[in-house]
């Protein structure tokens, strides 16, 4: 089938702009450019009215995500019904496996791709959910992938685990690396203003990691590696945005390590804020300990010019290898880290400058780019 007529119905988590998350990012780039390749989109997410209003009406807020979870999968059936009643699509594109699970009836005989994002089940557990829980989750992931023809990671790593944890079968498991839309994250300004606009020194060395607050993230790592830089380089400054139920304990790793001066919570920071942020540091580190797929802050932070060292965790080196394979930490833990950022602030490491960063973001991790690439599986899926 020519991907020119490709109806699609994309079931996601929620819409970005009333939820931030990783999966909610990819979910909201790739709509936005699926059009551009040939993809006519519509969609469900756990939204509000105003998601409809945001979209053109392309998707729609099946209901709040804080309504009890037997509601809410009550109400992601009700709309897969209602869409595919309105119009057949040519494909069942599930992006959560939680929301396409209660209509997998509904959507039977229809093509479907899920796009593993990652264990969902796993990445609970690791942050503390109970087994049984664990095992539930498992099997509803479970069976979306097995109901899917095709299904698309964000890595090679990924793949193996989809494999290896889900029995799903390599030959239908295709690698399509997350996308940004990389000009958003590419602001007209240099490192200095963007210091200046948001009232950052001049004159320290700044490390930015874009991260959840959650035990897998490897933020503890980060900061006791600030902790070992510091008697080198006493004017470091480690700036760790995002939020999450570790943000007490973090703070008080840093007071308790006398870094209250090196190390700064940043709390969220509005997405308008975030190019002008990673433009602003001299380094992004991605610090992770478990289950990373891609990383999509590795493409914005590249995207505005800024290398990015990443932990041997998961798709983070497939993320940036291609660029520099320096820019993969030798381990995970606080004395990787500590070398690596060491060696870069130094100059001992030889970093990727500015064009060369944004120039691989661009040819490899643009939404129009990646959005053609998920195109195609969609026609092979449909024409399986």
């Amino acid at each position: 089938m020519n991907t020119q007529s490709i109806q699609s119905l994309q079931i996601g988590m929620h819409w970005f702009p009333e939820r931030a998350g990783g999966l909610d990012r990819m979910y909201y780039s790739l709509v936005g450019a699926l059009p551009g390749a040939g993809v006519e989109v519509r969609g469900v997410v756990a939204g509000s009215p105003q998601v409809a209003q945001d979209s053109g009406g392309a998707i729609r807020g099946f209901g709040a995500a804080s309504r009890p979870l037997p509601l809410r999968l009550m109400d992601a059936r009700r709309a897969l019904r209602r869409e595919i009643r309105e119009q057949r699509p040519d494909v069942i594109s599930s992006h959560f496996a939680l929301y396409t699970f209660p209509g997998l009836d509904v959507t039977r005989g229809i093509p479907q791709v899920s796009h593993f994002q990652g264990p969902w089940a796993d990445e609970s557990f690791v942050e503390g959910a109970a087994s049984l829980s664990q095992r539930i989750k498992h099997h509803l992931e479970q069976s979306v992938y097995e109901r899917s023809s095709r299904l698309i990671v964000l890595s090679k790593a990924f793949g193996e685990i989809l494999t290896r944890r889900y029995g799903i079968a390599p030959d239908r498991v295709r690698v399509v690396p997350g996308c940004v839309d990389t000009a958003q994250f590419d602001p007209p300004c240099s490192p200095a203003e963007a210091r200046m606009k948001l009232q950052l020194p001049q004159d320290r060395p700044i490390i930015l990691a874009v991260r959840r607050l959650v035990r897998r993230m490897g933020l503890e790592d980060l900061i006791d590696a600030v902790k070992r830089l510091k008697p080198r380089h006493p004017d470091v400054l480690l700036l760790i945005a995002g939020k999450g139920r570790l943000e007490a304990e973090l703070q008080q790793r840093i007071d308790d390590a006398g870094l209250a001066d090196n190390v700064k919570l940043l709390g969220f920071v509005p997405d308008a804020h975030l190019p002008s942020l990673y433009r602003a540091a001299n380094l992004s580190v991605v610090p992770t300990v478990a289950l990373e797929g891609f990383g999509l802050i590795t493409v914005e932070s590249l995207s505005a010019g800024t290398p990015v060292l990443v932990t041997p965790v998961g798709g983070l080196p497939e993320a940036v290898a291609g660029l520099s394979k320096d820019l993969v930490l030798a381990s995970t833990g606080a004395d990787a880290i500590a070398d690596g950022i060491g060696a870069a602030l130094t100059g001992r490491m030889k970093l990727p400058d500015a064009d060369a960063c944004r120039d691989y973001a661009r040819r490899h991790f643009d939404n129009a780019v990646v959005a053609k690439r998920v195109a195609g599986v969609y026609a092979e899926a449909i024409a399986a």
